[in-house]
């Protein structure tokens, strides 16, 4: 059953309880990943192998998200900064014990193409903040194969065209 998780806002990126923050270098340029983050929003799954489906909802101001193992999230967009910031906030969420989640990210450019920040931000009880933490090594693992796989694909568009 769905829960509704605490309303927190942008600044949540810089002060949750627990804060898993990867980096990647993407050769693509920085306004061809926020366009595959922010706009591209159903084409998720064909690049991060975590998503079963993401859905644009509210004319875009929110995404339904489904995972792998069945974790589902209602979502509120926080930040859409073409090129450089896109960030949610989890307002539903099936998923045990999370209180609160926001998940953001950054994007700059590089002499080669983008490096992405991603910061899943979450608050919960000690038994989830602890989880978390032991679970970090497999969400980090999660985001690199997504970065390859978003790398893959829009190497594959630029050479469609």
């Amino acid at each position: 059953m769905a829960r509704r998780l605490s309303p927190v806002e942008l600044d949540f990126v810089e002060t949750a309880p627990v804060r898993l923050v990867f980096t990647a270098e993407l050769a693509a340029p920085p306004d061809a990943v926020y366009k595959a983050l922010a706009d591209d929003v159903e084409d998720w799954p064909s690049w991060f192998g975590a998503v079963v489906s993401a859905t644009p909802t509210g004319g875009g101001a929110g995404r339904a998200v489904r995972l792998r193992g069945g974790t589902r999230f209602q979502e509120t967009i926080m930040a859409r900064e073409p090129g450089s910031r896109y960030a949610y906030r989890v307002d539903e969420s099936n998923a045990p014990g999370v209180r609160a989640m926001l998940e953001e990210w950054r994007l700059a450019p590089t002499p080669e193409g983008t490096r992405v920040r991603w910061t899943m931000a979450v608050d919960g009880p000690a038994a989830l903040r602890t989880v978390m933490r032991v679970l970090r090594p497999g969400v980090g693992r999660s985001f690199r194969d997504a970065m390859r796989g978003l790398e893959r694909r829009l190497a594959s568009r630029t050479a469609g065209r």
